[in-house]
């Protein structure tokens, strides 16, 4: 089992190699959870991710002979770009294998950093298989993403640094993929704040550390926002040190992770993919829990497609009704278009956008549907919108 001593020889290793990331105390998340909460930065990474520290001092521990033989790693994330971008700036020769399915931005983002990238398997159990045969043909040095001491002792540097830089804690809250993060930070946490509770946070469609804990068979599977710390298996090495030194693991369901993302977008102006604002998640999912307390978390990763960003921010905005989609029965003849937009106007909403359909979804060819998203201030602004466009029209929220 790693020690105190492996993680600090670690933060040795990569000082200059990675960035210090500040532990901010973060206004709008304690408010939104009634915690007295700090973030962790590991967002501001070079590549997005707490990753590179455990790449990092994984690389440094290599002998000259493995330097020389060269590096491999399977991910279809940020273990790629961090093992790329480390491997680049040590001159070592670097392969990523990487599924079919990766994202082509991912596969260039890590081909950019100098890393041979290999293509192969339609899941990760054949991607890793497949990394694992050519390290052995190729006498390549295999770097796990988490189960590996000199990985799990680099990623618990982000630990000693939170915990100089925060004040006093009541508990800390790491997000749960294989155990690498959370061990490393746990064997920190243990012998510089005894008593610290540490607890690990998953997202529902794969909790298989909390399901391993209660002794239940591992099942996990389906699509999920925090594609960061889906896994399936928690690695053997992070195990033990979970088992010993972990306080509890609680489980977030997908929508809070959103909830979460939108939060730090919105209200903490920072960008999380969704494994990096589950911890946040698990604050706004136990809100009894942590009340009153002093909590610290890691923004572990900013990686997230504009896209799904986007489409988070959107549904959240719809959640909290300041969206309104609203469908109408309406006359067909002129200037009853100008006549709803000019009572959405009156009562201050903003139109986004506007559906007309006459064909098809009437009930009546002397009629039409309109369908309106409306952009409001509030809940109850959005309701007074809807209520006025009622006195004269037939009205529904969608």
């Amino acid at each position: 089992m790693i020690t105190l001593a492996d993680v600090q020889a670690a933060a040795g290793r990569i000082a200059g190699r990675v960035i210090r990331t500040p532990s901010l105390h973060s206004d709008a998340v304690s408010r939104a959870t009634g915690a007295h909460v700090t973030l962790k930065l590991e967002s501001l990474q070079a590549i997005g991710s707490f990753k590179e520290r455990g790449a990092a001092n994984k690389l440094a521990m290599l002998t000259e002979g493995e330097r020389q033989a060269g590096v491999i790693a399977m991910s279809a994330g940020n273990h790629a770009q961090a093992v790329a971008r480390h491997a680049g700036l040590a001159g070592i020769a670097a392969t990523i294998v990487m599924p079919l399915f990766t994202p082509a931005t991912k596969v260039s983002r890590t081909a950019a950093w100098g890393a041979k990238v290999v293509l192969f398997g339609e899941t990760l159990v054949e991607t890793a298989q497949h990394a694992r045969e050519m390290a052995a043909e190729q006498g390549l040095v295999f770097v796990h993403p988490y189960d590996d001491e000199a990985v799990m002792a680099g990623q618990g540097t982000l630990a000693l640094e939170l915990l100089e830089d925060a004040g006093e804690l009541d508990a800390l809250l790491i997000p749960v993929g294989g155990g690498g993060m959370i061990a490393g930070c746990a064997v920190a946490a243990a012998a510089l704040r005894p008593g610290l509770e540490v607890i690990g946070v998953e997202v529902a469609g794969y909790a298989s550390l909390s399901q391993m804990l209660a002794g239940k068979p591992v099942q996990v599977g389906g699509p999920t926002i925090a594609e960061g710390i889906a896994v399936r298996d928690i690695g053997v090495a992070p195990l033990e040190v979970i088992r010993a030194h972990v306080s509890d693991v609680v489980v977030v369901p997908e929508r809070v992770v959103e909830d979460a993302i939108s939060l730090l977008a919105e209200g903490a102006k920072l960008v999380a993919e969704g494994a990096g604002a589950t911890g946040v998640a698990a604050l706004l999912a136990f809100p009894e829990r942590f009340r009153g307390r002093r909590v610290a978390t890691v923004v572990c990763g900013g990686n997230i497609d504009a896209r799904i960003l986007a489409n988070v921010l959107l549904r959240g905005l719809l959640r909290d009704g300041r969206l309104l989609r609203l469908l109408l029965e309406i006359p067909d003849r002129p200037g009853v278009l100008a006549d709803i937009a000019g009572r959405i106007a009156t009562k201050g909403g903003n139109v986004i956008e506007v559906t007309h359909k006459r064909l098809f979804a009437a009930p009546s060819v002397q009629t039409a549907e309109l369908e309106v998203i409306v952009e409001a201030r509030d809940p109850i602004h959005a309701n007074e919108i809807s209520a006025y466009l009622e006195e004269r029209y037939v009205v529904r929220r969608a």
